[in-house]
């Protein structure tokens, strides 16, 4: 039954008798808190240059005059 809906549904029910109730409440926080929300998040003007610089960039072939 894994990867059915209500393969998922057991799963559930055991990791929150096994866990406890608040288990995917606990996982989602750990994840939350590992996350470094850097790159461009962190510097929106860098994304700026990057994206023009990337628009600037064509992918297309020149067209022979």
């Amino acid at each position: 039954m894994a990867g059915t809906k209500t393969g998922g549904t057991k799963a559930a029910l055991t990791n929150r008798s096994k866990y406890g109730s608040d288990f995917y409440a606990k996982i989602g926080a750990k994840g939350g808190k590992l996350g470094r929300t850097g790159g461009f998040y962190a510097n929106r003007e860098l994304a700026r240059l990057a994206g023009a610089k990337g628009g600037r960039i064509s992918r297309r072939v020149k067209k022979e005059a």
